[in-house]
Protein backbone atom coordinates (compact mmCIF):
# COMPACT_ATOMS: atom_id res chain seq x y z
CA UNK A 1 0.00 0.00 0.00
CA UNK A 2 2.88 2.41 0.75
CA UNK A 3 5.72 1.34 -1.54
CA UNK A 4 4.80 1.11 -5.21
CA UNK A 5 5.67 -2.32 -6.69
CA UNK A 6 7.63 -3.37 -3.59
CA UNK A 7 6.71 -5.53 -0.57
CA UNK A 8 3.06 -5.99 -1.51
CA UNK A 9 1.33 -8.19 1.06
CA UNK A 10 3.70 -7.30 3.91
CA UNK A 11 1.66 -6.50 7.06
CA UNK A 12 2.11 -2.91 8.19
CA UNK A 13 0.58 -0.70 10.89
CA UNK A 14 0.06 2.81 9.53
CA UNK A 15 0.09 5.71 12.01
CA UNK A 16 -1.92 8.81 11.12
CA UNK A 17 -0.73 12.22 12.23
CA UNK A 18 -1.76 15.81 12.67
CA UNK A 19 1.19 18.19 12.99
CA UNK A 20 1.00 21.18 15.36
CA UNK A 21 3.05 24.27 14.51
CA UNK A 22 3.44 27.70 16.09
CA UNK A 23 4.68 30.78 14.27
CA UNK A 24 3.71 34.27 13.18
CA UNK A 25 1.51 34.55 16.26
CA UNK A 26 -0.68 31.72 14.93
CA UNK A 27 -1.48 28.18 16.00
CA UNK A 28 -1.38 25.95 12.95
CA UNK A 29 -2.44 22.37 12.37
CA UNK A 30 -1.34 20.33 9.37
CA UNK A 31 -4.20 17.84 8.81
CA UNK A 32 -6.71 16.91 11.52
CA UNK A 33 -6.46 13.10 11.48
CA UNK A 34 -9.01 10.44 12.23
CA UNK A 35 -12.08 11.04 14.34
CA UNK A 36 -11.93 7.72 16.16
CA UNK A 37 -8.49 6.14 15.77
CA UNK A 38 -8.23 2.51 16.80
CA UNK A 39 -6.46 2.64 20.15
CA UNK A 40 -5.01 -0.66 21.32
CA UNK A 41 -1.88 -1.93 23.03
CA UNK A 42 -1.00 -3.97 19.93
CA UNK A 43 -1.18 -0.96 17.61
CA UNK A 44 0.76 1.24 20.00
CA UNK A 45 3.44 -1.43 20.25
CA UNK A 46 3.58 -1.65 16.45
CA UNK A 47 4.21 2.09 15.99
CA UNK A 48 6.20 2.54 19.19
CA UNK A 49 4.11 5.32 20.70
CA UNK A 50 0.79 6.35 22.19
CA UNK A 51 -2.23 6.76 19.90
CA UNK A 52 -4.06 10.02 20.59
CA UNK A 53 -7.33 11.55 19.51
CA UNK A 54 -7.11 15.12 18.24
CA UNK A 55 -8.40 16.37 21.60
CA UNK A 56 -5.87 14.44 23.68
CA UNK A 57 -3.03 15.28 21.32
CA UNK A 58 -3.65 19.02 21.49
CA UNK A 59 -4.18 18.81 25.25
CA UNK A 60 -0.47 18.06 25.54
CA UNK A 61 0.07 21.69 24.49
CA UNK A 62 -2.72 23.01 26.70
CA UNK A 63 -4.97 23.50 23.66
CA UNK A 64 -8.31 22.41 22.28
CA UNK A 65 -9.30 22.21 18.58
CA UNK A 66 -11.15 25.52 19.01
CA UNK A 67 -7.79 27.20 19.73
CA UNK A 68 -6.41 26.42 16.26
CA UNK A 69 -6.16 29.46 13.97
CA UNK A 70 -5.15 27.78 10.70
CA UNK A 71 -5.50 24.27 9.28
CA UNK A 72 -3.49 23.40 6.18
CA UNK A 73 -4.34 20.19 4.40
CA UNK A 74 -1.85 17.98 2.62
CA UNK A 75 -4.89 16.42 0.91
CA UNK A 76 -8.47 15.47 1.79
CA UNK A 77 -8.48 11.71 2.13
CA UNK A 78 -10.62 10.90 5.14
CA UNK A 79 -7.76 10.05 7.51
CA UNK A 80 -6.41 13.58 7.10
CA UNK A 81 -9.61 15.60 7.62
CA UNK A 82 -12.09 13.72 9.84
CA UNK A 83 -11.75 16.26 12.69
CA UNK A 84 -12.12 19.41 10.62
CA UNK A 85 -15.47 20.36 12.19
CA UNK A 86 -13.84 20.49 15.65
CA UNK A 87 -11.57 23.35 14.57
CA UNK A 88 -14.47 25.75 14.59
CA UNK A 89 -12.42 28.96 14.62
CA UNK A 90 -9.80 28.03 12.04
CA UNK A 91 -9.26 29.12 8.46
CA UNK A 92 -8.65 26.07 6.27
CA UNK A 93 -6.47 25.74 3.18
CA UNK A 94 -6.61 22.94 0.60
CA UNK A 95 -5.91 22.69 -3.11
CA UNK A 96 -8.95 23.16 -5.31
CA UNK A 97 -8.39 19.73 -6.88
CA UNK A 98 -8.91 18.13 -3.47
CA UNK A 99 -12.20 19.99 -3.06
CA UNK A 100 -13.24 18.84 -6.52
CA UNK A 101 -12.47 15.21 -5.75
CA UNK A 102 -14.06 15.19 -2.32
CA UNK A 103 -17.31 16.39 -3.91
CA UNK A 104 -17.11 13.98 -6.84
CA UNK A 105 -14.59 11.20 -6.15
CA UNK A 106 -13.53 8.67 -8.73
CA UNK A 107 -14.79 5.16 -7.85
CA UNK A 108 -11.17 4.00 -7.47
CA UNK A 109 -10.52 6.53 -4.72
CA UNK A 110 -12.81 5.57 -1.85
CA UNK A 111 -10.87 7.63 0.71
CA UNK A 112 -12.72 10.86 -0.11
CA UNK A 113 -15.84 11.58 1.98
CA UNK A 114 -17.46 15.02 1.73
CA UNK A 115 -19.21 14.61 5.08
CA UNK A 116 -15.98 15.38 6.92
CA UNK A 117 -15.62 18.86 5.42
CA UNK A 118 -19.29 19.83 5.03
CA UNK A 119 -19.37 21.95 8.22
CA UNK A 120 -16.21 23.80 7.23
CA UNK A 121 -17.48 24.47 3.71
CA UNK A 122 -20.89 25.63 4.91
CA UNK A 123 -19.29 27.98 7.43
CA UNK A 124 -17.10 29.55 4.72
CA UNK A 125 -13.90 28.54 6.49
CA UNK A 126 -12.26 26.85 3.50
CA UNK A 127 -9.83 28.74 1.26
CA UNK A 128 -9.16 26.84 -1.99
CA UNK A 129 -5.66 27.12 -3.42
CA UNK A 130 -4.69 26.91 -7.08
CA UNK A 131 -0.91 27.09 -6.78
CA UNK A 132 2.02 27.28 -4.36
CA UNK A 133 1.06 29.68 -1.55
CA UNK A 134 2.78 31.30 1.43
CA UNK A 135 0.29 30.92 4.28
CA UNK A 136 2.46 32.71 6.86
CA UNK A 137 6.03 34.00 6.77
CA UNK A 138 8.13 30.83 6.80
CA UNK A 139 5.18 28.54 6.04
CA UNK A 140 4.52 27.61 2.40
CA UNK A 141 2.25 25.10 0.74
CA UNK A 142 3.73 23.61 -2.44
CA UNK A 143 1.73 21.63 -4.97
CA UNK A 144 3.11 18.06 -5.12
CA UNK A 145 0.54 15.86 -6.91
CA UNK A 146 2.15 12.49 -6.26
CA UNK A 147 -0.48 10.68 -4.15
CA UNK A 148 -3.48 12.82 -5.15
CA UNK A 149 -4.01 15.52 -7.78
CA UNK A 150 -4.24 18.29 -5.20
CA UNK A 151 -1.55 17.10 -2.79
CA UNK A 152 0.29 19.96 -1.07
CA UNK A 153 3.59 19.63 0.79
CA UNK A 154 4.17 22.00 3.68
CA UNK A 155 7.52 23.83 3.77
CA UNK A 156 8.44 25.20 7.19
CA UNK A 157 11.46 27.39 7.96
CA UNK A 158 13.08 26.20 11.19
CA UNK A 159 16.35 26.99 13.01
CA UNK A 160 17.54 23.52 11.96
CA UNK A 161 16.84 24.15 8.28
CA UNK A 162 14.06 23.60 5.78
CA UNK A 163 11.49 21.12 7.10
CA UNK A 164 9.01 19.61 4.66
CA UNK A 165 5.87 17.73 5.64
CA UNK A 166 5.13 15.61 2.59
CA UNK A 167 1.90 16.14 0.71
CA UNK A 168 1.80 12.46 -0.17
CA UNK A 169 1.38 9.34 1.96
CA UNK A 170 4.76 7.69 2.42
CA UNK A 171 7.02 6.02 4.97
CA UNK A 172 10.80 6.12 5.38
CA UNK A 173 11.41 3.44 2.73
CA UNK A 174 9.83 5.64 0.06
CA UNK A 175 12.45 8.37 0.33
CA UNK A 176 15.27 6.26 1.74
CA UNK A 177 14.89 2.87 -0.01
CA UNK A 178 16.76 -0.28 1.04
CA UNK A 179 19.78 -1.46 -0.94
CA UNK A 180 17.64 -3.97 -2.85
CA UNK A 181 15.90 -0.98 -4.44
CA UNK A 182 18.81 1.44 -4.84
CA UNK A 183 20.79 -1.35 -6.53
CA UNK A 184 18.28 -1.02 -9.35
CA UNK A 185 19.33 2.63 -9.69
CA UNK A 186 16.13 3.84 -8.05
CA UNK A 187 16.57 6.78 -5.68
CA UNK A 188 13.06 6.72 -4.23
CA UNK A 189 9.92 4.57 -4.33
CA UNK A 190 6.65 6.25 -5.40
CA UNK A 191 3.66 6.04 -3.05
CA UNK A 192 1.71 2.80 -3.34
CA UNK A 193 -1.32 4.87 -4.37
CA UNK A 194 -0.29 7.53 -6.86
CA UNK A 195 -1.68 9.65 -9.69
CA UNK A 196 1.18 8.88 -12.08
CA UNK A 197 4.09 6.73 -10.87
CA UNK A 198 6.66 8.39 -13.14
CA UNK A 199 5.66 11.89 -12.06
CA UNK A 200 5.43 10.76 -8.43
CA UNK A 201 9.00 9.43 -8.58
CA UNK A 202 10.27 12.82 -9.76
CA UNK A 203 8.23 14.69 -7.14
CA UNK A 204 9.66 12.54 -4.33
CA UNK A 205 13.21 13.17 -5.60
CA UNK A 206 12.52 16.92 -5.64
CA UNK A 207 11.18 16.98 -2.09
CA UNK A 208 14.02 14.82 -0.80
CA UNK A 209 16.62 17.20 -2.24
CA UNK A 210 14.79 20.31 -0.97
CA UNK A 211 14.39 19.19 2.65
CA UNK A 212 16.90 19.36 5.48
CA UNK A 213 14.25 17.67 7.61
CA UNK A 214 11.71 15.48 5.83
CA UNK A 215 8.53 14.62 7.72
CA UNK A 216 6.78 11.63 6.16
CA UNK A 217 3.01 11.45 6.60
CA UNK A 218 2.79 7.87 7.88
CA UNK A 219 6.29 7.10 9.22
CA UNK A 220 5.99 5.15 12.52
CA UNK A 221 9.20 6.46 14.05
CA UNK A 222 7.58 9.86 14.60
CA UNK A 223 5.28 8.25 17.16
CA UNK A 224 8.29 8.09 19.48
CA UNK A 225 9.33 11.67 18.80
CA UNK A 226 12.49 10.66 16.93
CA UNK A 227 13.24 12.98 13.96
CA UNK A 228 14.23 11.98 10.46
CA UNK A 229 16.87 14.06 8.72
CA UNK A 230 18.19 14.07 5.19
CA UNK A 231 20.08 10.77 5.60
Amino acid sequence: MMTYQFDYGTPYTIPIYGWYLEGGGKRVLVDTGEMRPVQSAAREAAIGGKIHTLDSGLAQFGLTPADIDIVVHTHLHNDHCENDALCENAVFYAHEQELKHIRDPHPLDFRYNEEYVEDVLEAGQMQPLTSDTEILPGLRMVHTPAHTEGGMSVFVDTPAGQAVITGFCVIRENLFPPKAVTAREMEVIPPGTCVNPYAAYDILRRIKSAADIVILLHEPSFATGAPIGRN
